[in-house]
């Protein structure tokens, strides 16, 4: 079967989410609505890439996150107190003449005894029967802009809802976002389970990309190589697209073209991680192409490496979120100081952001069913504190591009990137980082890549 319906990892130590679980953020959801709301929560649908050649398939995380159901062009209706169906799921009929082209569906027939929702309906039904739930319901909670083709749907229920008198103040939409995000930021133990998992993939990747470099090799090979480690372990793809950027292709950051050769004398930048039943990992690394870090390339690594250690010794229970920021910052602004990349004295350096141009982007975001996973980081103003079942990447770097802008700057240290990067899970005790099976020592690193 093509589709399916819950999480249900290769990985057999890893059980994934069960549908009890989804049934529960479901009713927690739900038990945040009174009986004038209702929540709409659509999926994503089939992208084409050329032609009719498709984008891979990948659920709306949202959706995901609330059903586990895995098909495209479907809607999740919350609407509590509502009956005989509070949980209503609209979703692809099936056809065995289509199902003979893209797989078998789940149907609206099996889906609430596979999913534990009250009833499901094709989606073609939607402008039917919506309506009818929206009665009554003054306050739509969505996602409004997201998806702008089911916006136009939703829109056109709520103007037939109105036009037959059931709402005849019109409803008022509020972003589902608001609710349902803070759901997500903290993750249960088999979300961290899976995350986890992820990040054992990942970091076995990145130990075989070290293995397998060497000068003259593209970077595309080496992203080949993270891919077949991903695919091998049971992730069905990378969670974004993979970074393998060798000299100064390491100082742009999104950089994904991939298609240079490794030379001899460079260091080489991965930042790349898998998808494993859509929880994603994150995990960056830098390494020297032929093996040994030069004294200058060795000099960078050594600042970032201490700040990831300070950044990470500040991600704990009751910490400011903004921590690990302010620990890397000022251990960077030392480094650069001290290898004479900027003036004056530390407090000068931090009081004027004399670091800014070297760092470029913050020390960490949250990681979950999204690589830049959702939540936010201040409450009323203030910086969110850090609690146990968080999970957040901590990734300093430093790049010093050769270009306009660092003319100043010694011609030896230009085209040079380093970044450090892995995934940390927010304990009780402290917290545990997922991806440290991956050498990070400049030592370490070299004596893997001597053999």
């Amino acid at each position: 079967m093509k589709t399916r319906t819950t999480a249900n990892p290769v990985t057999s130590a890893v059980p994934g989410i069960q549908p009890a679980e989804f049934q529960a953020r479901r009713a927690r959801l739900m038990a945040e609505l009174t009986s004038n709301d209702v929540a709409i929560v659509p999926g994503a649908s089939i992208r084409y890439r050329n032609r009719d050649t498709e984008y891979p398939f990948r659920q709306d995380s949202d959706f995901y996150y609330l059903t586990g159901f895995d098909e495209p062009d479907s809607v999740l209706v919350l609407a509590p107190g509502s009956e005989p169906a509070s949980t209503v799921l609209f979703c692809p009929e099936r056809d065995p003449a289509r199902e003979q082209w893209t797989g078998e569906r789940l149907g609206p027939e099996r889906a609430p005894q596979a999913l534990g929702v009250d009833a499901a309906f094709p989606n073609s039904r939607l402008e039917e029967i919506l309506p009818r739930i929206l009665n009554g319901r003054w306050c739509v909670h969505t996602v409004m802009g997201e998806h702008p083709e089911f916006d136009q749907r939703l829109i056109a229920c709520a103007s037939t809802a109105r036009a037959r008198g059931a709402n005849a103040g019109g409803c008022e939409f509020q972003p589902l976002q608001r609710l349902l995000h803070e759901h997500r930021l903290i993750k249960s133990p088999a979300e961290q389970q899976l995350i986890a998992a992820a990040g054992s993939i990942t970091a076995d990747a990145h130990t075989e990309a070290m293995r397998h470099c060497r000068p003259g090799l593209s970077e595309t090979q080496l992203e080949a190589v993270l891919v077949h480690a991903f695919m091998q372990a049971g992730a069905r793809a990378p969670a974004y697209p993979s970074i393998v950027a060798g000299g100064r292709n390491a100082c742009v950051m999104h950089y994904v073209r991939n298609d240079s050769l490794l030379a001899d004398g460079d260091v080489v930048l991965i930042d790349a991680g898998c998808e494993l039943e859509h929880y994603a990992s994150d995990v960056t690394r830098t390494f020297p192409v032929n093996g040994t870090y030069s004294p200058r390339q060795r000099d960078l690594y050594e600042v970032v490496l201490a700040a990831q250690a300070e950044a990470i010794a500040a991600a704990v229970p009751g910490a400011n979120c903004t921590g690990p920021q302010d620990a890397s910052t000022r251990v960077l602004t030392e480094g650069l100081i001290d290898l004479g990349l900027i003036p004056g004295g530390i407090d000068e350096a931090l009081e004027t952001k004399a670091y800014q141009r070297f760092t470029v982007h913050r020390c960490s975001h949250w990681l979950g069913i999204d690589v830049h996973d959702v939540g936010d980081y201040r409450c009323n103003g203030d910086w969110r504190e850090l609690q146990p079942g968080m999970v957040l990447t901590i990734e300093p770097g430093l790049y010093i591009p050769d270009g306009p802008g660092f003319d100043d700057v010694d011609e030896a240290w230009r085209g040079m990137g380093i970044r450090i990067e892995d995934d940390v899970l927010i304990e009780e005790s402290g917290n545990r980082v997922l991806t440290d099976a991956v050498p990070k020592a400049a030592d370490d690193i070299e004596a893997l890549m001597r053999h």
